[in-house]
């Protein structure tokens, strides 16, 4: 029987949103963006200033907020000019979402390898997945670790591409000196609910690209209504969407931003302590930190060397789980998903895949056995996003895992 253990939900929530939203009823204006030419048009004032404070705080020229983090990938993707057909490359271990909003502007995700210790896109092996029809290269920075940022820049530097980083996962970490994403052309953090802050739902876009920038505002408050009066170079892809973040979320997202800095030190401070016990279980591998990059644990990956432990991860998972630890082994990779396995998404003849015979077997399982490997075997995941532990907490969970390893007779 499951030993039900208490951990405290997640919740950053606290007093100062509660009278930020207290603010926003009273004032009656609950949004207030309009889709005109209007001073309206880039959102009200709570709005505004949300974005203000991101721009200060991640250092970047522009800081666009929406409705959700998927909201924003469709908004950026449409943003750099893709072409039904056009390619962009991803990693395959991530949120669904980041392949489906290139399907959705007709384009096609194209997956490469991972990386064996951060999870994330390795570089090395990109360039043998860049085409003629190659537009961009999204990294994700997977569990809270950037991507190798520098050495993905000189690759989409070299071939023309656009750098997408996708850093919803990551937002307060660090490479080198800069956030994460504010170094590749375009990118973001999701604002979802069980993210290190949130506003219930949204996302928040950052650039240093104007053009870019002026695109995402567009797409996101219905472009075609107000392309005129914007006078942008381009009117490919300006078909506008509601993206809008509300006032009310905003004036939310102001006091989460205040506490980012200290969410991610008792992250860190708790990763740090898992590590420094759990290292001394053989088979298990704590996560990697690369140099010049700062980690900030949205969930704590491990991987799980059966060769060592002689009993596969979903054993130890049930049988942490069976302890009451909250531990995750289902990390899909989304290329074995339906949607590309049998390669049906919009209307039921194959497109965009249908545009060139190449793509036939583009997804064949076994193409990307170090992710296929990772997720069907290895990785085990503590959800980092789902409790506030407190120090008594970690040190009960890794209790239980040291007694797990005993009855496994590992130690």
């Amino acid at each position: 029987m499951k030993n039900k253990l208490k951990f405290k939900k997640y919740n950053t929530i606290g007093k100062e949103e509660r009278v930020a939203v207290d603010k926003v009823m009273k004032s009656g204006v609950l949004s207030d963006f309009f889709a005109n030419k209007n001073k309206n048009f880039l959102g009200g004032k709570y709005v505004k200033k949300f974005e203000k404070d991101c721009r200060k705080y991640f250092n970047v020229k522009h800081a666009i907020t929406v409705n959700s983090w998927t909201s924003g990938l469709i908004a950026i993707i449409g943003s750099i000019n893709v072409e039904p057909g056009d390619e962009i490359i991803l990693s395959p271990i991530t949120m669904s979402a980041c392949a489906a909003s290139i399907i959705h502007w007709g384009c096609v995700p194209i997956f490469c390898d991972v990386d064996e210790e951060t999870f994330n896109i390795d570089p090395r092996k990109i360039e043998n997945k860049i085409s003629k029809k190659t537009k961009a290269i999204m990294a994700i920075d997977l569990f809270g670790q950037p991507c190798d940022m520098k050495e993905i820049k000189k690759i989409c530097k070299k071939y023309n591409l656009t750098f997408i980083c996708d850093s919803a996962q990551s937002i307060g970490a660090r490479y080198m000196n800069s956030f994460s994403s504010t170094m590749a052309d375009v990118g973001g953090y999701s604002l979802n609910f069980h993210k290190h802050i949130n506003t219930g739902e949204g996302g928040i876009i950052v650039t240093n690209n104007n053009r870019i920038a002026k695109r995402c505002q567009l797409i996101r408050n219905h472009a075609e209504t107000t392309i005129d009066s914007n006078k942008v170079d381009s009117l490919n892809n300006m078909v506008g969407y509601n993206f809008r973040l509300t006032e009310i979320q905003a004036a939310i997202g102001i006091e989460q931003l205040k506490k980012l800095k200290k969410i991610v030190k008792k992250k860190i401070d708790i990763a740090y302590k898992l590590n420094n016990s759990l290292k001394k279980l053989p088979g298990i591998e704590v996560p990697i930190i690369k140099e010049k990059r700062s980690h900030v644990f949205y969930s704590y990956p491990m991987k799980i060397n059966d060769k060592i432990t002689k009993v596969n991860r979903d054993k130890i998972w049930k049988m942490l789980t069976l302890e009451g630890i909250p531990v995750n082994n289902k990390i899909p990779c989304i290329h074995t998903l339906p949607i590309f396995q049998k390669q049906i998404a919009y209307g039921k003849k194959k497109f965009p895949w249908s545009i060139n015979k190449k793509y036939k077997n583009l997804y064949n399982k076994g193409s990307l056995p170090v992710a296929e490997r990772l997720s069907n075997n290895s990785i085990l995941c503590l959800q980092m996003w789902a409790f506030d532990y407190s120090s008594k907490d970690i040190n009960l969970i890794i209790k239980k895992f040291f007694k797990v390893w005993k009855k496994l007779k590992l130690i």
